[in-house]
């Protein structure tokens, strides 16, 4: 399937703003991509495909997971929304012929990071917290950090953000997300 088809068809099954978010984050992905010297394609259709599961609501996420026999834990089970990553992993390669398992990861650790994140894996992680459809209050500072800080500091300060986030609305914190914001941490001040 070419990334035009892959368009459509992404196009054909999300709501119109979740469409128009998915292409900001493509756009995203290939900018940083070229600035930190990673796969220009890949990181372009991951970042087009990260929120593919979105065609399904979040009620049915669960159901979802348990037919592709994802496994998650009770974060997942409190919030269904976060599982979307880890169908839409599966999804890429059941309705988009996309069997590139670096891709594959990217979109699966795209909304809490993981272990050992690789640089696509990144690019696309903080990709869709700076997409120009994002508006929240820190957004700003996180697209300079995009064009002044190495890869690492600008996905430590996203994952630090994203946390930050998560606290105030008082929801539970994915442990992928502490581990991979830890990790980055201790290998800058190494």
């Amino acid at each position: 399937m070419t990334y035009d088809e892959m368009k459509d068809k992404l196009q054909s099954r999300l709501k119109t703003t979740r469409f128009i978010h998915s292409v900001g984050v493509a756009e995203s992905a290939v900018y940083l991509a070229k600035r930190f010297g990673v796969d220009v394609e890949k990181a372009r259709i991951a970042g087009l495909l990260h929120d593919c599961a979105r065609q399904y609501p979040n009620e049915q996420m669960i159901s979802e997971a348990d037919k592709r026999h994802i496994s998650y834990g009770e974060v997942e089970k409190s919030m269904p929304l976060l599982l979307h990553g880890y169908i839409g992993a599966e999804l890429i390669r059941e309705e988009y012929g996309v069997e590139d398992e670096e891709i594959a990861q990217a979109i699966y650790r795209h909304t809490v990071g993981g272990a050992a994140m690789t640089d696509l894996d990144k690019i696309i992680y903080f990709a869709d917290m700076i997409e120009p459809a994002r508006d929240y209050p820190a957004v700003e500072h996180l697209r300079e950090l995009s064009k002044t800080v190495s890869l690492d500091e600008m996905v430590l300060a996203g994952l630090s953000q994203s946390i930050e986030f998560v606290l105030n609305k008082n929801h539970l914190i994915h442990p992928d997300t502490v581990v991979a914001r830890n990790e980055i941490l201790l290998k800058l001040k190494k």
